[in-house]
């Protein structure tokens, strides 16, 4: 199970009191206006405050003077809710607009009133309520954009969209501890597992001397830098309407980035040693022999992680972006981001304090410990340039990374006789390592589609009953295109699943490799059509799409029913296992 999910209903619990207020009179929860559109049609508006909704079958229509006749109003498809008062029923939340034809006229100004019917979430229904508004049909006015039910805050029901509403509606400090837990659960999480060999590779570069309490200011500044950036970033982020750091992920940065990575582990093997700064070492002579970079050098190191490691939307980041950009309320946005951020950051610190502790105090195991963690920054810097690069380069990569240190773990070497059981033991590891690698170089050759199953070209390309390994996407590449497959599949009652995706996003890969490679996942989408926008290089007609589903960034999944509208409050934000996404496709899917 997704473990935000189940911290939600805690989080609500906790926010209950909070959340207590009076019901708003209903001119003020539904705000009535209307427009002219042209001289035989005019448009009623509603604003509807959060929390509140209007049921569709409640609204009526006259005029005054009675020379003025209506025509038959055209409404927007509303959300389907199963009503406690009135079972099930089409709703309306954020705002909505009613277009009404003049059949009949006889004046150019007339009361257009309406009669209307809503309820507060929180229990409430209110009785019908009319309301009226004057109409001059010779001042045409330009439309106003109506926040719809797929697109509006309250009505989405998704993860982020909850998250964003205890934002709003939440104390402060229950915000705070509440975004330091979500950081806490999202260090678990593939994007943050790259950075445990960086600080820890930072912690080792400065010697087996180095202190718990050294240690520990050190990683600190690391994790605040971390922090200070995913805070400033997705303040940016939340009021720019895109996720900043994707502009990041192309080769030229990762390649320099992982560069450093390179000339960091040349250091853990011995080529250079890596010293402060004379002066500096002067100042703290005790500590010359301790060698790393300055606090400063290291909160930057964390800045740089945060934007280039992490730069995957989870739902937590997506729902305080999206309450930065509903509210513009940057303080309290950012203050929440930087709690989550140290969150992620806590098991960090904890990981770069006892670092210090793995490390022997002198001795050959002292130099074996800093290969090791050389081995390790390689394949991190590796790991930043797989967006860029091909997969059998990757894949290559990969390999020489297995084979080479098994090398040097005797793996080819017969051993003497007597040997230790930990030579033996680290020649088995070496032989492991060895065979992996020389199935990840056969897959190379053997045009492999993923490194975790290089020898996956040997099989059938499908898997037992029939069922594809790999699903099938359709491209889509702007709003245009994705409206016009959208209406195609409706034509045949067809239901449509978006899914957004970029090559720098290392959470779609995982769903791609994980999720959406389940049997059951695939037979489930085996008669849903597949389309998929790729926001890679983040150009305006990519920003467009994202825009459209008031996304911030990839990953997201969005659904469509049988008759094009999107279905409210399933979307995805964020990884999801396969078990989880069945029960969404479920709720997706059902009739």
């Amino acid at each position: 199970m997704n473990p935000i999910r189940l911290l939600l209903p805690l989080l609500a619990l906790l926010a209950f009191p909070a959340l207590a207020e009076e019901p708003l009179e209903p001119e003020q929860a539904y705000r009535y206006s209307v427009r002219t559109i042209d001289a035989n049609n005019v448009e009623a508006r509603w604003d509807i405050t959060d929390r509140y909704y209007m049921y569709r079958e409640k609204f009526r229509f006259s005029a005054e003077p009675a020379t003025v006749k209506l025509g038959e109003p055209a409404f927007p498809p509303g959300k389907v809710k199963d009503d406690e008062f009135f079972g099930k029923v089409e709703t309306y939340r954020g705002s909505v607009a009613i277009r009404i034809p003049i059949e009949a006229g006889g004046a150019t100004t007339f009361t257009l009133k309406a009669v209307s019917q809503g309820c507060w979430d929180e229990g409430i229904c209110y009785p019908p309520t009319p309301q009226q508004a004057v109409v001059d049909l010779t001042k045409i006015e330009a439309p106003t954009p109506v926040a719809t039910v797929a697109a509006g805050l309250a009505d989405d029901g998704d993860e982020s969209s909850r998250i964003a509403g205890i934002l709003k509606h939440g104390s402060f400090w229950l915000i705070i501890a509440s975004f330091f837990g979500f950081g806490l659960l999202l260090c678990l999480t593939p994007c943050v597992f790259p950075m445990v060999p960086i600080l820890s590779g930072i912690i080792v570069n400065h010697g087996h001397a180095v202190t718990h309490a050294r240690a520990f200011w050190l990683s600190l500044a690391y994790v605040l830098g971390m922090a200070v950036t995913y805070a400033a970033v997705g303040v940016a982020a939340g009021f720019s309407g895109t996720l900043l750091s994707s502009a990041l992920q192309n080769a030229w940065v990762l390649g320099g980035f992982a560069l450093v990575f390179v000339v960091l582990s040349l250091s853990m093997f011995g080529f250079y040693e890596l010293q402060l700064p004379a002066a500096l070492q002067s100042k703290l002579s005790e500590e010359a022999n301790r060698r790393g970079g300055s606090f400063g050098a290291i909160a930057t190191m964390g800045a740089l992680s945060a934007l280039i490691v992490g730069p995957c939307v989870a739902a937590p980041l997506a729902g305080a972006l999206l309450y930065i950009a509903q509210t513009k309320d940057a303080v309290l946005g950012g203050a929440a981001l930087f709690a989550m951020a140290l969150g992620m950051g806590a098991p960090l610190i904890l990981v770069g304090v006892f670092s210090r502790s793995l490390l022997p105090k002198a001795g050959p195991w002292m130099e074996a410990v800093k290969k090791f963690f050389g081995v390790i920054m390689l394949a991190t810097a590796l790991w930043l340039v797989t967006p860029v690069i091909p997969l059998w380069a990757q894949m290559l990569g990969w390999s020489a990374l297995l084979i080479v240190p098994a090398i040097y773990l005797h793996a080819l070497d017969p051993l003497p006789p007597h040997s230790s059981s930990w030579t033996r033991l680290w020649k088995g590891v070496g032989v492991l390592m060895l065979l992996a690698g020389t199935a990840m170089l056969a897959g190379v050759f053997g045009g492999a589609h993923d490194p975790l199953q290089p020898l996956g070209f040997l099989r059938s390309e499908a898997s037992p009953g029939g069922v594809p390994s790999r699903l099938t996407f359709e491209r889509v590449k702007s709003v245009a295109e994705l409206d016009a497959r959208v209406a195609e599949s409706a034509s045949r009652g067809q239901p449509v699943m978006l899914d957004f995706y970029a090559d720098w996003c290392v959470t779609c890969k995982e769903m791609e490799k994980f999720t959406f490679a389940d049997p059951q996942i695939q037979a489930k989408l085996a008669n849903v059509r597949l389309l998929q926008a790729d926001v890679t290089a983040t150009s305006a007609e990519d920003m467009a799409l994202l825009k459209r589903f008031k996304l911030f960034g990839p990953p997201g999944i969005i659904f469509f029913d049988r008759d094009g509208k999107e279905v409210a409050g399933v979307r995805v934000v964020g990884y999801q296992p396969a078990d989880l996404f069945s029960a969404t496709l479920d709720r997706a899917l059902r009739p």
